[in-house]
């Protein structure tokens, strides 16, 4: 076969549909700089349907897709803009083997869904996996083949600003989410063009970062590591994810990006992981500046050592590994076992077979911004909603014959609601609380800004400025909420105050904030606070003070809709808190399946049990925790047995009642604890959860079984057990409930 034939055409001509035999023969005629510019991604850079660069970086850029030393681009997107750069790879390079073309799609591409925090806060699967349906559908149908999420990142600390990110802190339902997460991105056939490849991140550790700020260091045991952080990642490959990130953190001293435990053993190893591994952004040149290598050609080495198979702008392995390989440092068969899995994706794909089959103008027209996907999103919104608080029935509200004031800048904000990590969309396109209320005719609303949380229009961190002066506005929106019959304040933070790089040490209300909403409580205690954020917030005193606390989190293009139809009835919340709210930042980390102590309460009545002196352990709202315009009571926990024998299903049941007047859905959570074990359990561990529609006065019985494999926990080394002995099944509205049975597996 002659070397200057073109990939492409190696595929249609080949006699065998094997892709492995197909990636084997494609490698044999490649040189090795040619493998190693498979490992090599670059960052969008000039107008590629524009002249070509003459100096800089973005020639060096074009110079090196030209030589075929670049295997994937990100930030290249819009179908006309992708085929340009697509046809200098496949058509002016030896062996025209196309780019995979990246793009971080976290909750949508045009059309913005809720931040991922906030999906995780249905349980609802099928709607999350639509959702990402959806975002890989319009990036499909602008040239993007493969995306940087989902991020199963399991995190109890909400000062870390990528909380917003993930679903949450605990790894069962991280594992669930990030099935579906996978499964909506990557569709039952890859090839198909409303499909993309996924890429579970942060590997591995991320969440626990410490102190919650960003970049930092990771300290935690290996217990920890195999039983919280790295199910939801296992969990993501056994859903047939593709592709891989590295975490920017350390794990006991050795960057993850350059962890050959993590990459080689677990993931490649014990898992059998078969995509590839993209570093994150420059984390391969950052080992230089963890001290951990010694220079660029030193973190280069480690890095593809360690099982890292591409490189995101470090630009490291296309100026290293050659000559690393040259001088015996690096084996050849480690560049081919990258190159071998970086191709298998873009076969996958069907980059080969149409290295242009992500190009369609037509398509892209047709496809972003559509109807269906801005229903979807609006089903998804509703569904993401929380209700805290409800004194009194304070809601829904009613629809006629009431003035209703509405206050707060994020209210009318069409910016914020959009969230952060939405690259593609365009700014002030969500829908306002103002906009969504002002479809309900049968009120008089009333605006009144009251304060801005920020200053000015920020796009980027660098340019978001805190309100913590301007109370210019507080005597208007007073004096209406002295009016009115009821208050509805839209509070919390801008969306760009969580996401990458936002850690937060003050999780309270931002700006002059708290101070307003305690000068319309001071005339008017009849108020709804709508909370829009990014992650748990400490708000004790309106917790304390507040009849009515919704939970929305920042809900994407149709926010305001979904948050108008919740407060006036039209649909019935059932969100539950997929991460803990603390009464303090004090108290963090604080999370739900916490071990038990050995002073857990105060039996001696003194001072010397596990407390803290001025404030209560108890958070402000657990995991799991969620109200409804109903009310649900259980009763009636059945097991079938008594003992039970090891590798012996466990049926349990449950009657579960709506008793209010309204229909509602409600999540049905099981938890366990192992009474006692050769390794301290937790107190509670979720196994179970359904999530269920009840008409007013219904009962359903609910049923779950528990497998072998729900009752055992990792031990430092990683070996998985199941150990006998007693056990309690908890069932429940949320994580705190004390309905339980036991059973022995003997």
């Amino acid at each position: 076969m002659a070397c200057n034939i073109k990939s492409h055409t190696i595929l249609k001509k080949a006699p065998y549909s094997d892709v492995k035999r197909k990636v084997d023969d494609l490698l044999k005629i490649m040189t090795l700089k040619e493998k190693i510019g498979q490992m090599n991604q670059y960052n969008g850079f000039w107008d590629v349907t524009g002249p070509v660069p003459s100096k800089g970086s973005e020639e060096r850029k074009y110079e090196d897709i030209k030589a075929g030393l670049v295997g994937a681009m990100l930030s290249v997107r819009g179908a006309k803009e992708v085929r340009a750069v697509q046809r200098i790879a496949v058509e002016d390079t030896r062996l025209g083997i196309p780019l995979i073309i990246g793009f971080d799609v976290i909750h949508g591409y045009k059309t913005i869904s809720p931040i991922p925090l906030a999906e995780a806060a249905s349980w609802d699967l099928e709607a999350i996996k639509r959702s990402a349906q959806v975002a890989a559908a319009e990036a499909a149908a602008v040239g993007i083949n493969w995306t940087f999420g989902p991020m199963v990142d399991i995190s109890r600390d909400p000062r870390w600003g990528r909380v917003m990110e993930g679903a949450g802190e605990d790894p069962y339902l991280g594992c669930e989410i990030a099935r579906a997460r996978v499964e909506g991105f990557q569709g039952d056939d890859l090839s198909q063009t409303d499909t993309i490849a996924a890429c579970a991140k942060h590997f591995a550790a991320y969440g626990f970062s410490e102190s919650g700020k960003e970049y930092n260091t990771v300290d935690v045991g290996t217990v920890t590591l195999h039983n919280m952080i790295l199910p939801p990642f296992k969990a993501a490959v056994e859903a047939g994810v593709k592709t891989f990130m590295n975490a920017f953190n350390d794990l006991n001293g050795v960057p993850a990006t350059g962890h050959e435990f993590l990459l080689r053993d677990v993931l490649k190893g014990q898992w059998g992981f078969e995509g590839f591994v993209v570093s994150d952004w420059a984390s391969i040149k950052e080992m230089v500046v963890w001290g951990h290598a010694e220079n660029d050609r030193d973190a280069a080495r480690l890095a593809a050592t360690a099982g890292t198979d591409m490189d995101m702008e470090s630009y490291a392995f296309v100026a290293e590994l050659e000559r690393l390989v040259l001088d015996g440092v690096v084996d050849e068969a480690l560049i081919d076992d990258a190159v071998r899995r970086i191709l298998t994706v873009k076969y996958e794909l069907g980059l080969f077979d149409d290295p242009y089959r992500y190009c369609d103008e037509i398509r892209e027209k047709a496809v972003v911004n559509c109807k269906a996907h801005h229903d979807a999103v609006l089903d998804m919104a509703k569904k993401s909603i929380v209700l805290l608080k409800n004194e009194d029935s304070i809601l829904p509200l009613k629809k006629e014959g009431r003035k209703v004031a509405l206050i707060g800048g994020l209210a009318a904000d069409k910016n914020s609601v959009l969230g952060s990590w939405r690259i593609a969309s365009d700014d002030h396109t969500g829908v306002s609380v103002l906009e969504g209320m002002k479809r309900y005719t049968g009120n008089t609303l009333v605006y009144e800004k009251g304060a801005d949380v920020t200053l000015g229009e920020p796009r980027f961190i660098e340019e978001l400025k805190i309100n913590t002066t301007d109370k210019s506005g507080f005597k208007a929106a007073v004096a209406t909420a002295k009016t009115a019959d009821v208050v509805v304040m839209v509070l919390g933070e801008h969306g760009f105050q969580s996401g990458e790089a936002r850690s937060r040490v003050d999780l309270g209300l931002p700006g002059v904030q708290q101070e307003l909403l305690e000068a319309v409580y001071s005339v008017n205690t009849n108020i709804v606070l709508v909370l829009t954020n990014g992650r748990p917030l400490t708000i004790p005193w309106a917790a304390k003070h507040i009849p009515a606390i919704v939970e929305t989190w920042q809900l994407g293009s149709q926010a305001g809709h979904a948050v108008a139809e919740v407060l006036y009835g039209d649909y019935n919340p059932s969100g539950k808190l997929p991460m803990t709210f603390p009464k303090d930042v004090g108290q963090i980390p604080i999370y739900y399946n916490h071990k038990r102590t050995g002073r857990p309460v105060n039996v001696a009545k003194n001072v010397f049990w596990s407390h803290y002196s001025d404030v209560d352990t108890l958070p402000l709202y657990p995991f799991g925790y969620g109200l409804s315009y109903t009310s649900f009571h259980y009763e009636n926990l059945w097991m079938n047995k008594d003992e039970y024998t090891l590798g012996e299903p466990i049926h349990i049941s449950i009657d579960v009642t709506n008793t209010g007047k309204v229909k509602g859905k409600e999540v049905v959570q099981l938890y366990i604890h192992d009474v006692f074990s050769s390794l301290i359990r937790p107190v509670k561990e979720l196994k179970g959860f359904q999530l269920i529609a009840f008409e007013s006065q219904e009962t359903k019985t609910v049923r779950f079984t528990l497998e072998q494999d729900d009752l055992g926990f990792y031990d430092a080394e990683g070996n998985y057990s199941v150990e006998l002995g007693d056990f309690k099944v908890y069932i429940g509205g949320d994580s705190t409930t004390n309905l339980y049975a036991t059973f022995t597996l003997v």
